[in-house]
């Protein structure tokens, strides 16, 4: 293919890019502004193309002044977007006085530079943009752990290096072999360049995508109302998190049922219920710390599993959460609710970690401290005598 091919091929496949990630806003509202930015990028870029193809026809240095402004221009919009994912930006100032000063070298070099700058100096900006985009996004907190984002990380810094060779090592290989050289590597620009094109915008649209994704499966396991785990997410997440921890370790427990709820709701109606509801598991997660995970069950049942933890530490932990609430719940909303928990905990042995059947034990303890009056923490017996063994830890005082 000749030049002039190569860069139809190139608008081409950039009006592609840009449609594909337009149609992709439609349903990314989360991201219709990075999609956007994007869009426009790819669309500055064409602009950059035709203006490419038809440099010539301007006078002196216009025509590849005004190329490479253009070019630089869509660079630094994909970067604008890059880090509009983490709610950053490059301030606009910054990128009209880059623009300016690479204008201002153009014509400062005149019509006996132009080759030197169109086929080595022009592609260092864009190299470096290139290098700011790929740490931009292996920095990005939005795309962390999503599986794309190595792929967009290594397309820009394969990109990148491509243009530094251009600005740093051509000079040196047209210069020892001869300009005749300078054809071959264009066309290897712009073979690059359609690459180039369909990695980058492929990479985006998969990161906007996998996040959707995640930002969906995390929905599914959270709890409305509390922001804590449900119950589809407990018994998803909670192998994981037992599966970190040594094969001898042993694991907690504890169930949580509030005391006389449905009386609250009667009383004080359904909102102030859903405050208490929120309070007891915004209590819960503060005192059981980071490594624990809490779920609402349903209603007014909670859990939470305390992995590495043993039984002594695990009740330090329920009684904490205990009492915390019924002090903080007596003073919410001004209603001055009086407001108790039961709790039953569980303890699995060594190496022995079934979350469903440590939730049962744990279920069944929590019972047992409902039937002796409530307010209470009950402890389940051993694995092999869970059934019929529990050990009552008295009445927890507000």
């Amino acid at each position: 293919m000749d030049l002039a091919t190569l860069w139809q091929l190139t608008i081409g496949t950039l009006l592609l890019a840009a449609a594909m990630t337009l149609w992709e806003r439609k349903a990314q509202a989360q991201r219709s502004r990075e999609l956007g930015i994007w869009a426009a990028a790819y669309c500055v870029f064409v602009v950059g193309s035709v203006l490419a193809v038809n440099r010539n026809l301007l006078p002196g240095v216009v025509g590849a002044a005004l190329t490479n402004i253009v070019m630089v221009l869509g660079y630094t919009l994909l970067l604008q977007g890059t880090l509009a994912l983490d709610r950053r930006r490059i301030h606009p100032a910054l990128v009209a006085g880059l623009l300016a000063l690479l204008g201002a070298a153009w014509f400062l070099a005149g019509a006996g530079w132009e080759g030197v700058f169109w086929n080595h100096i022009g592609s260092l900006p864009i190299a470096v943009i290139c290098g700011l985009t790929a740490l931009a996004l292996s920095r990005s907190r939005a795309t962390r752990g999503l599986r794309s984002r190595p792929i967009a990380i290594a397309v820009f810094v394969c990109h990148s290096a491509f243009y530094a060779v251009r600005a740093l090592v051509m000079p040196f290989v047209a210069a020892r072999y001869g300009d005749s050289l300078l054809p071959i590597a264009g066309k290897l620009t712009m073979y690059e360049a359609v690459l180039f094109i369909v990695a980058m915008s492929m990479s985006f649209l998969a990161l906007v995508r996998e996040e959707e994704r995640a930002r969906l499966l995390a929905a599914s396991r959270t709890d409305f109302l509390t922001g804590l785990s449900n119950r589809q997410g407990f018994f998803e997440l909670g192998p994981e998190r037992l599966s970190r921890a040594g094969k001898s370790a042993s694991h907690a427990l504890l169930a949580f049922d509030l005391d006389h709820f449905k009386a609250i709701n009667d009383r004080y109606g359904h909102e102030a219920g859903d405050s208490v509801l929120k309070l007891f598991a915004s209590i819960a997660g503060e005192t059981a710390g980071p490594a624990a995970l809490g779920v609402r069950l349903g209603g007014e049942e909670f859990a939470i599993l305390l992995p590495e933890t043993g039984v002594e530490a695990a009740r330090s932990v329920g009684e904490g959460i205990a009492r915390r609430f019924a002090a903080e719940v007596a003073r919410s909303d001004g209603l001055a609710i009086v407001s108790t928990v039961s709790i039953g905990l569980a303890e699995s042995g060594a190496g022995d970690a079934d979350l469903a059947e440590l939730l049962a034990a744990a279920d069944r303890a929590l019972y047992r401290a409902k039937e002796l009056g409530r307010n209470r923490v009950e402890i389940a017996g051993p694995k092999s005598k869970r059934s019929v063994q529990r050990t009552a830890l008295g009445a927890i005082k507000a």
